[in-house]
């Protein structure tokens, strides 16, 4: 089953459109594995999917412990994503995410500032082929993104101005991207690129909570996923808040 699908319907299962994003930090690195295991385990019920970032990939490592965590996200029925933000040369990148989908994860997130011949495009062919998916970053979500996403740049077929993200929305329809990012933190370029993906491409908003995205707002101006992190983990009980939050989602939609 491909990723756009597996996704659809954990969401639809669990009433949630809510995707974890496992970005734990620990130097100890038992205590470290533990904690996101037990976190996996109690909160995946309320989830449509969990994000895993290098914060646990560098101190666990990728074929041992986080592939054993992404077996457990299997088990509990949703799918796992791999931000790995993909942006090197062709042959770097297939290599790369070949790695990603070996230890068992699901999607991974790739840079269109790479170009697709030569850059992206081993990524979608080897998506294509393992039924994978990939997320492309339209716009991220923290406040010095607008330096690079939101530029003004110089269409190469009209001559006249354009803002990146715009491209990159295009790009990800263009390519056959299964999601693109765009932060939670900017309302309107959630609603721009909405305009241009339509329904062929879902949007994934992070920066919900700690960074200061609203989860009903982003769900609002037209993303169909939220990506949530600290604003779960960091709380006092992790598996409540994403209850909690999944329910204020359902009561509001």
């Amino acid at each position: 089953m491909k990723f756009k699908q597996q996704i659809h319907d954990a969401a639809e299962r669990n009433k949630s459109p809510i995707v974890l994003a496992l970005d734990l930090t620990h130097r100890n690195r038992e205590l470290l594995y533990t904690a996101s295991l037990k976190l996996i385990r109690s909160a995946s019920r309320f989830l449509c999917a969990v994000k895993i970032n290098r914060q646990l990939v560098l101190p666990l490592g990728l074929h041992d412990s986080v592939a054993s965590l992404v077996d457990e996200i299997h088990r509990q029925g949703i799918p796992a994503i791999m931000d790995a933000k993909i942006n090197d040369i062709g042959h770097t990148n297939e290599f790369i995410t070949s790695e990603y989908f070996s230890s068992g994860f699901d999607a991974v997130t790739a840079s269109p500032f790479v170009g697709y011949k030569d850059g992206l495009e081993p990524v979608f062919r080897l998506a294509e082929s393992e039924q994978r998916g990939v997320l492309l970053l339209v716009h991220m979500s923290h406040k010095g993104a607008a330096e690079g996403y939101g530029q003004t740049i110089i269409d190469e077929k009209t001559g006249q101005g354009r803002v990146q993200f715009e491209v990159f929305a295009e790009r990800a329809l263009k390519w056959g991207a299964d999601g693109a990012i765009v932060g939670a933190t900017f309302l309107d370029t959630i609603k721009r690129a909405n305009e241009i993906l339509g329904e062929k491409v879902p949007i994934f908003s992070p920066g919900v909570g700690v960074q200061g995205g609203s989860p009903s707002d982003a769900l609002a101006a037209g993303a169909k996923y939220i990506i949530v992190g600290r604003s779960i983990y960091e709380s006092e009980d992790p598996s409540r808040a994403t209850e909690k939050l999944r329910n204020s989602i359902m009561a509001t939609s």
